[in-house]
């Protein structure tokens, strides 16, 4: 199936989960991502969940890099430029729902992208060996490639993996994808 064809497919599959579901989904995935072995980084990059999209509720994960006392930088889009500015979250950082239905920072301390040690992606659909497919605008694959060539990706998914996506040159590949249920490794150990 190609990634048009996948986008589709998961977007019907996540409408089809309870808001229930989803939480305990998302805590699930919480869990997961304790156990691999990041926590001796200091810049952390999370998206904040599109409600109406039913992505992973990541509210959880974002508790534990509050409580581990570690840097949180959250993304603000421009789709103008299809780019990212990385904002830190601060506790007098304010959120507000962009025009495109995405939870941003208003404002704030931006941090470069090569400062960032771990990326949580949002994900439609993924495969057996970490090729990810998003919401199809390359917003994740400009910010990653300009990150170190030692950034940690971490994509959030709800279902398991594809066998097979065709991966375009601009597209790069996860470490890891943290399920309610597993994580799995693909590049890094």
């Amino acid at each position: 199936m190609n990634k048009q064809g996948l986008r589709q497919l998961y977007k019907e599959k996540r409408a089809l989960l309870s808001e229930e579901a989803i939480e305990e989904l998302s805590l699930g995935i919480a869990n997961q991502v304790l156990r691999i072995p990041i926590w001796e980084a200091t810049y952390y990059h999370i998206f904040l969940p599109i409600d109406s999209k039913k992505e992973v509720n990541t509210e959880y994960v974002l508790h534990i890099l509050q409580g581990k006392d570690k840097s949180v930088i959250v993304p603000r889009t421009d789709f103008k430029t299809l780019a990212m500015k990385h904002i830190l979250l601060q506790e007098n950082t304010t959120i507000k729902i962009s025009a495109y239905g995405i939870p941003e920072p208003q404002g704030g301390i931006e941090v470069p992208a090569s400062q960032i040690e771990v990326v949580f992606l949002p994900l439609l659909a993924y495969d057996k060996k970490g090729n990810r497919v998003g919401y199809g605008k390359g917003f994740y694959d400009r910010f990653l490639s300009q990150c170190s060539k030692d950034v940690i990706t971490i994509g959030l998914s709800f279902f398991g993996p594809e066998n097979s996506i065709t991966a375009e040159a601009t597209d790069i590949p996860l470490d890891y994808v943290v399920t309610p249920e597993e994580t799995i490794v693909f590049n890094k150990i």
